[in-house]
């Protein structure tokens, strides 16, 4: 088996803080090599930080998620530039849009997202994506700033959003939600589509597969993702994983 790549996971989360060193070890048993681990807040950035020190295959992002818009402020995105300028990560995110929290300035959204598109495209780094019920929104900022690569992650829109990411240089990920028999359509999507443009994902400790429903997920429930896409395309859960771990490599700069 190919060695695997988790392409967003928040290890950092404090769930994973009473045994946070046996979940890298449960996924490196399992044959997850990588780990592409972004951030929140500014405030969880030395965390994260100092978490991706402790040993090979941990990889931070930084960023400005949408749903914690209460946590940003307008410095944030200045210190986010040094941050990137400083620490060189594999990307920048989790940032994005969420029109699904009802409460959230869709303006003030906007401007944090294309701050942080902007930073990405000076650094030359890719971008993890935050879109909920926001992908039209989401492609149309990636348009105007233009010059952008990245992975929208946990993808949830419709085929034509899909195949418009791909053709303006985008990935989408898919963890968790598609093992469940009831997405419909993220199967169907996820059967067809070109692999060169999919990474695999856990979301950990969020969006547990349909085997653990309601339980916290960890970077080792990657290989119940790959083994439902195999199924699904009928296609070696050997390949699906040595095309999709090519994808994260290509797309992170991973050795």
């Amino acid at each position: 088996m190919s060695m695997l790549v988790d392409s967003h996971c928040h290890l950092d989360a404090g769930e994973f803080d009473p045994d946070r060193k046996e979940v890298i070890a449960r996924a490196r048993e399992a044959g997850v090599a990588h780990q592409i681990i972004p951030a929140i807040d500014a405030q969880g950035w030395p965390k994260l930080r100092d978490i991706c020190r402790t040993g090979e295959g941990l990889h931070p992002a930084y960023g400005l998620h949408p749903m914690f818009l209460d946590s940003h402020r307008d410095e944030h995105l200045a210190q986010l530039r040094e941050w990137l300028q400083q620490e060189r990560p594999v990307a920048v995110g989790e940032c994005g849009l969420d029109y699904f929290v009802e409460g959230l300035d869709k303006q003030r959204q906007q401007f944090l997202f294309e701050g942080q598109l902007e930073h990405a495209r000076e650094f030359d780094l890719p971008v993890i994506v935050h879109a909920r019920r926001a992908v039209d929104a989401v492609i149309a900022a990636i348009r105007r700033v233009n010059g952008l690569r990245g992975v929208v992650h946990s993808f949830s829109g419709s085929e034509e959003q899909a195949s418009q990411l791909w053709r303006a240089g985008f990935l989408i990920g898919l963890g968790g939600p598609v093992t469940y028999e009831r997405a419909r359509r993220l199967r169907r999507i996820v059967a067809s589509m070109p692999l060169e443009h999919l990474l695999l994902e856990t979301d950990a400790p969020d969006q547990p597969d349909s085997s653990i429903r309601g339980q916290r997920n960890e970077p080792a429930r990657l290989t119940q993702v790959l083994r439902t896409i195999a199924q699904l395309r009928g296609d070696s859960e050997e390949h699906v994983a040595e095309v999709t771990s090519a994808n994260a490599k290509r797309l992170f700069g991973l050795a």
